[in-house]
């Protein structure tokens, strides 16, 4: 029987006997703002699609790896109860991008299916686009001609063999707006008796759709309309992990007695096999009949399925540069893990289970993927410390829901559902198996309205484009010519536009050298002459059709047409460009000291200092940080030259950063600091490394979990801090009378002489205090058998004042002790009564609470003790002694 990974490998075979170029699978991290995972085999195509980029060959294919979890496509919480929802898999796919097109797509896909992999042809269905009320364009009939054809060469009905299906079912859209079109389907009827193919797009587990043929011929427009594409497309996508369990199922179609399930394939067989190991159980298959009553073994299985799913999730994401986090797609990762956690406990797995599950996570992918195994002691670490961290916040879910418990409620509302899902990481289904055992149900309406309006915060802030395809011709973008320091000044060019928004003037200029705030690196600033007046530029930005905008003040009419020379403030400029520079060279000292797994999350590059963001599980040590400093002193120290070129993006050097999030054209600018770091990047640059002089970090924090922040400065404004520094040390060692070399020891001498004379000062206090308290316990007033101590003391310290009033306590054998003190202008005033006192009606509380108020303060506190405070300038002698003349 074939494996995995020889059905992966046949797959990519094909296609490439077919004349396509075999690509690998792009990073789960999207280039696209709208999404929070790589979610299809098609996203690191769309730029192909769109005619911002050209492909090295018009025919491609790959094994993609794919995360639905959160946002529109999201399987999380039906993983583990059936046998086909995964939150990772691997999309099977093969392109054309304007080559072949429904003719050969289709009959690749049958003789695959059929030939290859032998799969049953009178079990296979299509289904082909047919428009209903209000969809769009018009019956496919090229696709049904073709299936048409196919179906009877293989001696069998066309009739019964092809559905048909709608907008829904059988028209792919990228969004709202881009290339779209029809899409023909093939499902395969799993049932063992009378396989007619009615179940399918009935989301039958016994009829499963295998591949997706989409035909890319129309681009959406946002008025709605629908216009033909100049070059066609095709993009498919098959589920590996479904074509793997089928055939593992069936046996290679020999066996149609079982359930079909994507877990039975030896994708997952050696995690199961850890999994049994740890918890002394065996996978066996079952199936939930009821999702609320789950039987032993029905859970058992869950738990495997969800384990097994979402450690491979884990692990290529984080292989990917994808923490787990509070926020966005690192969120989503972190509740994944919680949940695969949350159901291990269910088989009593011990603390640090998940974690050993990497290994043959590793084991089983990292050939095909080899950033797993690059990447494993880092997805090690991060899973092991997430875990770590997630065992702590269990029990406190746990005790959260034993307070629910006791409160004898008729359900869990949907609010303490929510709040057990989103704070402690407690899934839904889990919180419902939970009550369940002790005879509740959850409030799932309830729930579900706050997690909607938690995805409605999420919609607000979520990055949204609109998607069109490119026409050259109707761009506006300004041309920047500012990357060579002799271009910028006086600068030949014509006035395009003036635009007036906000009391805020600006010019667009045909060409100019002025670099628009971009990529964190800020604006330029300088002036335009124009006419023989200067105007003073005082930013520059950036519109969303890619105009420079150049900020000036006051009016500015009427010059649009008009000769210009612009000239760029190239100090300042040239402080930027170090900054920025230096920031190429620090991302490279990070990876070369934390690992390859670090990658850019932000920059900020200023005149005077840097910012660089970077995603990183754990705070770097302190060693660490210095070893990063010195390999990139040293780089700056070899003046290594600084290169820039264009080149088409699929060319970039193999070894070149290219950052995630970022759109790039077909054109991209490499910039090569000695070989050593290449990166994609529009900004700006130093010519030799050299020219930043020295870098100095000045601090390191995290900004979320999973990222860090690095803070320093370059050139003039590091010289300036070592000359702060270098003055200060020499400065503290005069007073030191020391020479600075010797400030260390010297002040390691004082501090353990001031550490001597505090300890026997501390000694005197104590006898003093103890003297004191003698004195105080000597001059106690009584009523009755009841001892009363009040007076105002020496010391104000509200911690010498609660020690000293615990001795006249003891000295008094109980009793009632009252004092008062200042310190540095504040008053404090505490009460220690024993229990014959507050028998006899004297509370702490309620004393202090009468004589601070008396003071213009106020305090308060238990029967037993209590403290207070007060303005020190009120005669609290005269308050005590009128609280006293009761006990005379």
């Amino acid at each position: 029987m074939m494996t995995s990974t020889e059905i992966r490998q046949s797959f990519l075979d094909f296609f490439q006997s077919q004349g396509h170029e075999i690509v690998p699978s792009a990073s789960l991290m999207p280039s696209a703002p709208n999404l929070l995972f790589t979610n299809a085999g098609m996203n690191q195509f769309v730029p192909y699609f769109l005619g911002e980029r050209t492909p090295s060959s018009r025919r491609l294919a790959d094994t993609q790896k794919c995360i639905r979890a959160g946002g529109k496509h999201n399987d999380l919480d039906d993983v583990g109860f059936d046998t086909y929802h995964h939150t990772f898999f691997e999309m099977l796919g093969n392109w054309s991008i304007g080559d072949y097109f429904k003719k050969e797509a289709l009959e690749w896909s049958w003789e695959l299916l059929t030939k290859v992999w032998g799969f049953p042809k009178e079990r296979l269905y299509a289904t082909v686009y047919k428009p209903g009320d209000g969809d769009p364009a018009s019956f496919d009939e090229e696709a049904y001609g073709v299936w048409k054809g196919i179906f009877e060469g293989a001696g069998l009905d066309p009739e019964k063999h092809i559905h048909f299906g709608g907008k829904k079912d059988n028209f792919w859209m990228m969004g709202d707006t881009g290339p779209c079109g029809p899409c023909s389907e093939i499902h395969m009827d799993l049932r063992a008796e009378n396989p007619d193919g009615s179940m399918v797009n009935a989301d039958s587990p016994w009829c499963i759709e295998l591949w997706n043929n989409v035909f890319i011929q129309f681009n959406a427009k946002e008025d709605g309309s629908f216009e033909p594409l100049k070059e066609k497309h095709v993009d498919t996508g098959m589920g590996f992990e479904r074509i793997a369990g089928i055939m593992a199922t069936t046996k290679e179609f020999k066996d149609f007695s079982r359930p079909p399930s994507n877990y039975d394939s030896d994708l997952f067989g050696d995690i199961f096999k850890v999994i049994g190991d740890m918890c002394g159980q065996s996978y066996g298959a079952t199936l939930p009949q009821a999702r609320k009553e789950l039987t032993d073994a029905e859970m058992r299985d869950v738990v495997f399925r969800v384990l097994a799913d979402h450690i491979r999730t884990l692990s290529c994401a984080i292989a990917d540069g994808i923490l787990p986090g509070n926020d966005g797609r690192n969120y989503v990762l972190r509740r994944i893990l919680r949940r695969a956690v949350m159901y291990g406990r269910r088989l009593k797995l011990e603390a640090g289970f998940f974690t050993k599950l990497v290994a043959p996570t590793v084991n089983k992918l990292g050939p095909i993927f080899p950033e797993l195994k690059t990447q494993q002691e880092v997805i090690t670490k991060v899973i092991q410390a997430e875990e770590s961290a997630f065992d702590r916040t269990i029990d406190r879910g746990m005790q959260l829901l034993e307070r629910i418990f006791a409160t004898n409620p008729e359900q869990i509302s949907g609010t303490d559902a929510f709040t057990l899902y989103d704070t402690y990481g407690f899934p839904l289904d889990l919180t419902q198996i939970i009550a369940e055992e002790r005879g509740l149900s959850v409030d799932v309406a309830g729930f579900n309205s706050e997690m909607e309006q938690q995805r409605e915060r999420a919609r607000a802030a979520q990055k949204k484009e609109v998607i069109d395809v490119v026409d050259a011709d109707a761009a506006h973008a300004t041309p920047f010519k500012g990357f060579e320091e002799a271009a910028c000044v006086s600068f030949a060019t014509k006035v395009e536009d003036v635009l007036v928004h906000d009391d805020k003037c600006y010019f667009v200029f045909a060409e100019t050298p002025f670099y628009a705030e971009m990529g964190g690196q800020l604006g330029d600033t300088g002036y335009a002459e124009i006419n023989g007046k200067e105007y003073a530029i005082g930013n520059t930005i950036k519109d969303g059709a890619g105009r420079h905008l150049h900020e000036v003040a006051g009016a500015c009419t009427g010059l649009v047409g008009q000769q210009a020379y612009l000239s760029v403030d190239m100090g300042r400029r040239r402080a930027i460009q170090r900054n920025h520079s230096a920031t190429h060279i620090l991302h490279h000292a990070l990876r070369k000291v934390l690992g390859t797994h670090v990658r850019q999350a932000g920059s900020l590059v200023t005149p005077e200092r840097l910012r660089f963001d970077f995603a990183h599980y754990e705070q770097p040590t302190k060693e660490q940080l210095q070893e990063i400093e010195a390999i990139a002193n040293r780089l700056i120290l070899a003046n290594d030259s600084v290169q820039w070129y264009e080149v088409a993006f699929d060319d970039k050097p193999e070894d070149c950063i290219a950052f995630f999030g970022e759109k790039y054209g077909n054109v991209v600018r490499v910039v090569d600091m000695g070989g050593w770091s290449k990166e994609l990047c529009g900004g700006t640059h130093v010519k030799a490394t050299g020219e930043i002089g020295l870098l100095k970090i000045v601090g390191e924090s995290a900004i979320s979990a999973g990222t860090r922040r690095i803070e320093a400065v370059v050139g003039e404004s590091a010289f300036t801090l070592v000359q702060e520094q270098y003055q200060l040390l020499h400065s503290l060692a005069a007073k030191l009378s020391c020479k600075p070399e010797q400030i260390e020891e010297r002040l390691n001498h004082q501090l353990e002489t001031h550490k001597k004379l505090e300890k026997e000062l501390k000694a005197l206090q104590q006898k003093g205090a103890a003297n004191e308290a003698e004195e105080l316990a000597g001059s106690a007033l009584s009523k009755g058998d009841l001892k009363v101590v009040a007076a105002v003391v020496k010391s104000g310290d509200a911690n010498a004042m609660r020690a000293l009033a615990v001795q006249v306590s003891k000295a008094l054998d109980g009793g009632l002790v009252v004092l008062a003190g200042v310190n540095e202008g504040k008053g404090s005033l505490l009460c220690m009564a024993s229990e014959a006192a507050i028998a006899a009606g004297y509370k702490s509380g309620d004393i202090v609470r009468e004589l601070t108020g008396k003071l213009g303060g106020r305090g308060g506190g238990k029967p037993d003790f209590a403290m207070g405070g007060f303005s020190g300038d009120e005669d609290v002698k005269t308050v005590l002694n009128s609280f006293k003349t009761q006990f005379s």
